[in-house]
């Protein structure tokens, strides 16, 4: 049963409920979608016949004169044989529309038409929007019938021509909306709707960098400007124009917040796109190397470009056949909330999954780097689920692989949990992929992004001239890109470290550099998920502040839920306050979903600290022996394991462990150690500090 609440929502974009006329509702915009109000689906299996329908749809209430349709559908044949055909495919949609087929449909010797108020048609209700009821613009998530292209020339003729009227009407109903705000609570999300209809539409862009400079946001406004450029690039080989690079040094050195801008131009003004299909390719390693400013330095901040097909069906009937597409959606809408990543809509991937799943022909059309791919199957009441992460600019080598069985009793939950595991198991995976990539190529004029890529995997090797490597890398970052968020999370990440291992010079300012790296990131980009748990760990490992950590932590897991480092860290700061149980869950989930990280020689030591402070001595000793292994260069992960043994008399292992961290930290000491703990209890900071002491650590 449908709540008020949602009736009220589907009231307000126009789309029917059980009290109305209609018999079916039609989807157009995106994946064609044909269902009864009773949930039944009588979308007709061929293209053609879709086709068909989606022409009569388009049309409605006019009729389509029969010649008209075999002109448009079969071009190429003559007459005669053309109506034939049309024949045959009236009969095959009427047998697909057989639950409401004559209610619905009007066929006679000239002509054929749907009848008036019998059919509900997304894009009827998009043209009828207004400013006074816009609510229908939600509707156009997608191109108008993105899965029939290549039926035949005529009609791809007459389908482009129906895409640009219906894209036409939003855009100039998006543009009056965004004209009538001026609070940059208003003007984000208007500019944000223009932007899904035409993303080349600098208007927009423009509003979009004042909003968030008015708002005080001015790291979101030059990535505004960022995202811009990208787009003008990528659709039309163009640069911003002067207006919109004037607007960008004015929030570069102003201190003033920028005045609101005037109405957007109309679209009328704007470029037109030549077909994508024919650039992308060509552009996309020129695209992912970097564009230059003036300056001639690399400005462009990058990120890989990734693409999920929809699966292959094995043994899957039609009325499930939207698992498929669900689980592509649901994956492609979960690493979208991953910044570094720029996502190719699935549904704009389809026709290539009913087709030849052609991965040359994917990277060729789209510019993608990544394309994940694989088939569903269904066996009795399991499901079994097969994915592939392939690299499409290395021969579409395949670069990770894992197998989901599942039950079916719960198809939502399915979706969900196979969707976070992917995207938390694929985000280090494929930042790993492109960080060898870069290393590859010269550092001459490398960008920031790339700067950043190169250091990560250094500081996780612990090796202390590469450790110093890439701070050294991150440094020139910071220092060549001010604005950069991700630089200064990972700055930040870096300086933990080094106060963590003891090779800081001077720790008192180490850690302040790295509390005023985590401030400067998460002010840069308030959405960043990653920066915001890097900050949350600063506050609780360098400022003891845990309460404002666990808050930073959840904003983290509230705009990425599938955010490994979030758990695993937000879990040491439960951990650091007591909450025993509520860390080991958040160490559970870091593990659920990302049992193989690159950095789990750090997140896993927190299960040691758990145990020891549960008084499970042997499980910690059992722990500290596996995760010590995974870096033994990480010197904290063995101070919970010696605690550990301590407690357990653990003489020989003892004398092992002590040997390795007073290696690592030759001046460790209790006192020392407790001095600067994060460990909130009183009770839980004696019973470290005495298994510290029984395993010899000297006191002071």
């Amino acid at each position: 049963m449908v709540s008020g609440a949602q009736d009220r929502i589907a009231a307000s974009a126009g789309i029917p409920s059980a009290a109305d006329p209609v018999l079916v509702r039609l989807r157009l915009i995106g994946q064609m979608e044909a269902w009864t109000l009773t949930s039944e689906n009588i979308l007709p299996s061929g293209r053609k016949t879709r086709a068909l329908l989606a022409i009569l749809a388009l049309s409605a209430p006019r009729p389509v004169l029969r010649g008209k349709l075999a002109e448009l559908l079969w071009s190429r044949r003559p007459e005669e044989q053309a109506r034939a055909s049309l024949r045959q495919e009236i009969h095959r949609l009427l047998e697909a529309l057989d639950p409401v087929g004559t209610q619905i449909l009007s066929v006679n010797r000239d002509h054929l038409a749907l009848r008036s108020g019998t059919v509900w048609v997304d894009v009827e209700e998009v043209l009828r929007a207004s400013p006074n009821k816009p609510a229908a613009l939600s509707l156009l998530d997608g191109e108008l019938l993105e899965d029939l292209d290549g039926v035949d020339p005529s009609f791809d003729a007459w389908l482009s021509a129906e895409r640009e009227r219906l894209r036409d009407r939003a855009r100039n109903l998006a543009e009056t909306l965004l004209r009538d705000k001026s609070d940059p609570e208003t003007v984000i999300p208007a500019a944000q709707q223009l932007l899904a209809i035409d993303r080349a539409h600098e208007g927009a862009w423009r509003a979009l960098m004042r909003a968030y400079t008015v708002r005080g946001e001015r790291g979101m406004a030059i990535q505004a400007y960022e995202r811009c450029k990208a787009v003008l690039a990528d659709q039309l080989d163009a640069q911003p124009s002067e207006e919109t690079q004037r607007l960008l040094a004015e929030i570069r050195t102003s201190s003033a917040p920028v005045r609101p801008a005037a109405a957007p131009p109309p679209a009328a003004a704007h470029r037109v796109a030549e077909p994508r299909e024919t650039r992308a390719g060509q552009r996309a390693d020129a695209r992912n190397d970097g564009a230059r400013g003036d300056s001639g330095r690399p400005t462009t901040r990058g990120g890989a470009r990734v693409g999920v097909l929809p699966l292959n069906m094995i043994g899957i009937s039609e009325a499930e056949a939207h698992l498929s597409t669900g689980l592509a959606e649901e994956i492609t809408s979960a690493l979208a909330r991953f910044r570094w990543m720029f996502l190719i809509s699935s549904s704009s991937l389809a026709r290539y999954a009913t087709q030849t799943r052609d991965e040359t022909a994917i990277r060729r059309a789209f510019g993608i780097d990544f394309l994940l791919d694989g088939t569903i199957q269904k066996v009795g009441e399991r499901l079994r689920v097969a994915l592939r992460l392939l690299d499409l600019r290395v021969g579409n080598q395949v670069v990770w692989s894992r197998r989901f069985d599942r039950d079916v009793h719960d198809l939502l939950t399915m979706q969900d949990d196979i969707a976070a595991e992917v995207v938390a198991q694929i985000d280090p995976e494929i930042l790993l992929i492109e960080a060898q990539r870069v290393t590859q190529r010269p550092p001459l004029d490398a960008t920031g992004y790339d700067m950043v890529l190169r250091a990560i995997p250094l500081i996780g090797r612990l090796d202390r001239v590469q450790f110093m490597q890439a701070g050294a890398l991150l440094a020139d970052t910071v220092a060549q890109e001010p604005d950069y968020a991700p630089a200064h999370a990972w700055f930040s990440y870096w300086h933990m470290f080094l106060v963590g291992q003891r090779w800081a010079d001077n720790p008192q300012a180490a850690m302040q550099e790295a509390s005023k790296l985590a401030e400067r990131a998460i002010t840069l980009d308030p959405h960043d998920g990653r920066a915001l748990s890097i900050a949350g760990h600063v506050r609780s490992f360098i400022n003891r502040r845990l309460r404002e950590a666990l808050a930073l932590h959840e904003r983290a897991l509230n705009l990425n839920p599938n955010l490994a480092m979030a758990w695993a860290l937000s879990g040491v700061a439960y951990a650091y306050l007591g909450e025993l149980d509520e860390a080991e869950r958040r160490f559970a989930r870091y593990k659920k979903l990302s049992p193989f990280d690159q950095h789990a020689f750090f997140y896993d030591t927190i299960r040691i600290l758990i145990l020891l402070l549960q008084r499970r001595h042997d499980d910690a000793v059992e722990a500290g022996r596996e995760i010590s292994q995974m870096n033994p260069s990480f010197s904290a992960a063995y101070k919970p394991y010696l605690a550990a043994l301590g407690h357990l008399h653990a003489t020989a292992e003892i004398e092992t462990v002590k040997e390795r961290l007073l290696a690592l930290e030759p001046e460790f000491t209790v006192a020392a150690f407790m001095a600067e703990s994060s460990i909130e209890r009183p009770e839980d900071r004696a019973h470290y500090a005495e298994g510290l002491l029984l395993a010899g650590v000297p006191a002071e």
